[in-house]
């Protein structure tokens, strides 16, 4: 079997893959990887566009008609967003609402009023875990931004004694855990159980941000140590307000969604239904009704609702200045939905290229673990292309063939590997990289030696515990 094509897989899709094949197909997947690298990194091209190109090229290498390579790109595209988008969408919404009403601010000033300078660190990495479950990354430096060089300011803090913290808890939030864009489509490329994988990626996330955040913030400081730079403390969002939410109602709003969700999966762990085998939903009316209460888009979409009241309307916003929130929310996550989008439909080229297929044959002769297989190859991705997103996205394609025999839990571990790999050193290649550089007022070599060198503990630290965790469960 020396031509492989999607229409020959689609055939016969249990039919072993010789060696032949596997060898054009591992020319095909680098050859996609390098043009997606390449159009990135050095043509400055948009991962949109890239990903689009990379995913041709690799169908065009890998002997699938062009067609078909096209077929199996835009039904990718179309599932992912159909699966993802809403979620994304909805998360934004949710994101804006809280920051706009300034109920971000309320959190942030309530912990801060309550923490000692002892306390500072841990009380940022709490901050940031909290802001950062609904929001995306980018928006989550722009909120906390003022917080920390405030407070490094008016308590005389080096920088990244504040700053490291709360950079850990946003990051951590970002590769681990739903409703974000990376965590969302893994679930999805996988076939995991968003509710297990939200329960372990809070198991995994909070060792994780503790050692990467208030722990490692020590040597940071001890490395880099700079003040914060006058010009980079913008104004923030409540200042302008007459009134904003209070502190209780707002934490309770951001975490609805994360409640509704780990509620359905306990009551698939506690009333599971023997006859239809373990890890079934259950089929009894309370299932049902969990299913629904606890399924991602009803979740957020309740918060988003209820945010409208309790934080909206809480800062005395109109209807008219809800909507124009809500419609605010929507424009900057158009090039998040895209990149997502182009993503899953190079992960369904991968697919349907027998990608998926060719690693479960090659991987059986190996004494690897799948959770590290997992996290090495979105480790490989992401030093390649410098995007999360993109390592999540395509290391989620390559492996999910390896999750058909997973149970539940391990299902969830997988995609929690994966998310881990996916934020293996941060380096110049990667927005956020430059994000952190502007905003600190850090020169390359500095920004290296801490905010990636931070990134690359989360990384090292969450495999481990999701390695742990697939010991025990």
């Amino acid at each position: 079997m020396t031509h492989l094509s999607v229409e020959m897989l689609a055939a016969d899709a249990t039919e072993p893959i010789t060696s032949a094949g596997h060898a054009q197909l591992g020319i095909a997947v680098l050859a996609g990887i390098a043009v997606i690298v390449l159009l990135i990194t050095k043509f400055k091209l948009h991962a949109f566009l890239s990903l689009i190109i990379g995913s041709l090229v690799l169908g065009a290498v890998a002997g699938a008609p062009l067609d078909k390579a096209i077929t199996s790109f835009s039904t990718g595209l179309g599932t992912t967003v159909a699966g993802t988008g809403v979620l994304i969408a909805l998360g934004a919404i949710l994101g804006k609402l809280l920051a706009d009403s300034g109920g971000a601010d309320q959190i942030v000033d309530t912990i801060l009023a309550k923490a000692s300078r002892r306390t500072m660190p841990w009380a940022m990495v709490l901050i940031a875990g909290i802001v950062g479950l609904p929001i995306f990354f980018e928006v989550g430096i722009v909120l906390l931004i003022p917080v920390v060089l405030l407070v490094a300011k008016r308590g005389n803090f080096s920088l990244m004694r504040i700053g490291i913290p709360a950079l850990a808890g946003l990051s951590v939030m970002h590769g681990l855990i739903p409703p974000h864009p990376g965590p969302l489509v893994a679930i999805d490329a996988v076939g995991a159980n968003l509710g297990v994988t939200l329960a372990l990626g809070v198991v995994v996330a909070i060792p994780t941000a503790i050692i990467a955040g208030p722990l490692f913030s020590r040597y940071a400081a001890r490395w880099v140590d700079i003040r914060p730079p006058e010009k980079m403390v913008p104004e923030r969002a409540s200042d302008d307000l007459e009134k904003r939410p209070g502190f209780g109602i707002t934490v309770a709003t951001v975490l609805l969604p994360v409640v509704m969700m780990l509620a359905k999966a306990l009551v698939d762990v506690v009333i599971d239904d023997p006859a239809a085998g373990v890890g079934a939903p259950p089929s009894g009316s309370w299932g049902r009704v969990f299913d629904v209460v606890g399924s991602p888009l009803i979740a957020l979409l309740t918060a988003v609702v209820v945010a409208m009241f309790t934080l909206g309307r809480a800062a005395g916003f109109t209807r008219g200045r809800i909507a124009v929130t809500v419609e605010k929310s929507l424009a900057p996550i158009a090039g998040v939905l895209l990149i997502v989008g182009a993503g899953g439909g190079f992960k369904q080229t991968l697919v349907d290229a027998g990608v998926g297929q060719m690693i479960l044959d090659v991987s059986k002769g190996w004494h690897l673990s799948t959770l590290l297989l997992a996290w090495l190859i979105a480790v490989t991705i992401r030093l390649a292309t410098g995007s999360a997103t993109v390592a999540t996205i395509s290391a989620a394609g390559l492996v999910a063939p390896l999750a058909a025999d997973m149970s539940t839990t391990h299902g969830a571990l997988l995609v929690l590997a994966i998310g881990c790999g996916s934020l293996f050193f941060s380096h110049v290649n990667d927005a956020g990289f430059w994000l952190v550089k502007e905003y600190f007022g850090m020169s390359v070599g500095q920004t290296l030696k801490t905010w990636s060198v931070m990134e690359t503990l989360i990384s090292v630290v969450g495999i481990i515990c999701v390695l742990l965790l697939s010991l025990v469960l």
